[in-house]
């Protein structure tokens, strides 16, 4: 197989350099190729995605949300194989790419249905006979730019809300995730997607996403990626006057109290760290424990740590598989390195006999809240573990990050979780879950560096694809 361009319904394999994509649970193991693009391909995607745009927009919102059904219907009907595509390229857990696309599924439903829900509002008049409503309209041309650790999900929330407001879209994937990009292509295809609705830019973002944000004739930008990108997208969004949103990183700290149930928090906090390697936005990556039961959650987590299995993406037994890529193996690699050198390990899970990028789940404590584990997104199955003396303490040091995007507590005080939830600096916190994940229905972002000002998901997403415009009409100038 081999990922490429899709402009106007058609492949575009020129421009660019190719590369072998080999399978992170055993790099021996060839699963495809990329045909990068030349940056010379986005003024094509931009003028295929506007010419599309004008016939897509004048579809009634029925119209629009009958295809969305189809491509829900499509990605239902070829979930196997595209599981298996996106578990092979980028290593995560079959069984978890099996529920993330099931999500694909539930996403495209949930927007379907707004093509026939109220798009604006009637508004008082306080003149006579004078009738005034605002309306949702579309934006036009929208670029998504998506990362590679939810290959399915994250375009597919991003693309259906587009496409039910009626925008058409440019989508460049993560390079980690081509070849499910072009998998998902070749699916919408088969569900009758009109040409030039949907394009897909193949490229390195040094090339291809420079141009897409710096020079295509586009009217929005949805970025998911690092912090470092994220800021520059938006510094050249706004200099462009372009709608933009970034979702970016997490610290994500989940708090145990003393009076939480430890059987069922221990289970909870490793699945928020450890499933996908680790290597989600919302994973939880810091533990804040009340100093009397410290050594009692320590028992707690390494007895649930047996359950935690390491092996390759497709073994549907695996509880971790390994990380995505050779420069996330790099990277994640150097902050294990840290907390055995400057941490005491609380435990360390194993590792398969396979080739792969795989990281040994590990808990550290005894670092410094000045410390780099403690301060930066490792994006690896990482638990940095600190005491506090009570939950104010502990909400200090919820708190104490660039980020906020998400965070928990785990209490049976009412009394305490409302003090969380009123003080926890975080766009999206929960009691008693973990710190990974959110449903569709809701809204979906983060505070300080996480996010820029707007949500993705839920209702809050057709508010950044759409422009609102206010209409007033006197019909009364025959009386």
């Amino acid at each position: 197989m081999t990922a490429t361009s899709v402009i106007e319904g058609k492949e575009k394999r020129g421009g660019g350099n190719q590369k072998r994509v080999v399978d992170p649970s055993n790099i021996t193991k060839t699963v495809g190729n990329i045909a990068f693009s030349s940056k010379d391909i986005v003024n094509e995607a931009a003028e295929s995605a506007r010419n599309a745009q004008q016939v897509w927009a004048a579809k009634t919102g029925a119209e629009r949300s009958q295809l969305l059904y189809k491509l829900a219907e499509e990605i239902n009907n070829h979930a196997e194989e595209l599981a298996v595509v996106a578990s092979q390229e980028m290593g995560k857990p079959i069984t978890e790419m099996k529920g993330e696309i099931q999500r694909a599924v539930q996403l495209f439903k949930y927007y379907a249905a707004e093509g026939v829900r109220p798009d604006g509002e009637t508004i008082p008049s306080s003149a006579p006979n004078v009738l005034q409503y605002a309306k949702r309209v579309p934006l036009g041309v929208v670029t998504l730019i998506t990362p590679w650790n939810f290959p399915v999900a994250i375009p597919v929330w991003k693309i259906a809300p587009a496409l039910i407001c009626g925008n058409t879209v440019i989508w460049k994937p993560a390079e980690n995730a081509s070849l499910t990009a072009s998998k998902m292509m070749k699916i919408f295809e088969k569900a009758g997607l009109p040409d030039g609705v949907i394009n897909v830019i193949i490229g390195k973002g040094r090339d291809v996403g420079q141009q897409l944000m710096e020079e295509a004739a586009i009217d929005g930008l949805s970025f998911t990626g690092s912090t470092e990108v994220g800021k520059k997208v938006a510094e050249t969004c706004s200099r462009r006057n372009i709608k933009c949103q970034t979702e970016m990183g997490g610290k994500n700290p989940a708090i145990v109290l003393k009076d939480a149930d430890l059987s069922k928090t221990a289970g909870t906090i490793v699945s928020g760290a450890f499933r996908s390697a680790g290597q989600k936005c919302t994973a939880t990556s810091r533990v804040i424990v009340e100093t009397e039961i410290v050594e009692e959650l320590k028992k707690a987590l390494i007895e649930e740590m047996k359950n935690v299995k390491v092996a390759p993406a497709c073994d549907p037994e695996a509880f971790t598989g390994p990380v995505a890529s050779e420069e996330q193996y790099n990277k994640v690699k150097k902050y294990a390195a840290m907390a055995h050198k400057d941490g005491n390990i609380v435990v360390e899970g194993a590792l398969p006999e396979e080739d792969g990028y795989y990281i040994p789940p590990l808990i550290v404590e005894n670092i410094d809240t000045n410390h780099a584990l403690w301060k930066e997104e490792t994006f690896g199955p990482i638990i940095t573990l600190v005491t506090a003396s009570n939950v104010e303490e502990a909400v200090q040091l919820c708190n104490d990050t660039i980020y906020g995007l998400s965070a928990s507590i785990f209490t049976n005080s009412v009394s305490n979780a409302h003090y969380f939830l009123e003080n926890a600096k975080a766009g999206m916190v929960r009691v008693n879950q973990e710190t990974a994940g959110v449903e569709y229905q809701a809204p979906f972002g983060g505070m300080k560096s996480s996010s820029s000002h707007t949500r993705e998901q839920g209702q809050a997403a057709l508010d950044f694809y759409s422009e609102t415009k206010t209409c007033a009409i006197n019909y009364g100038w025959h009386y």
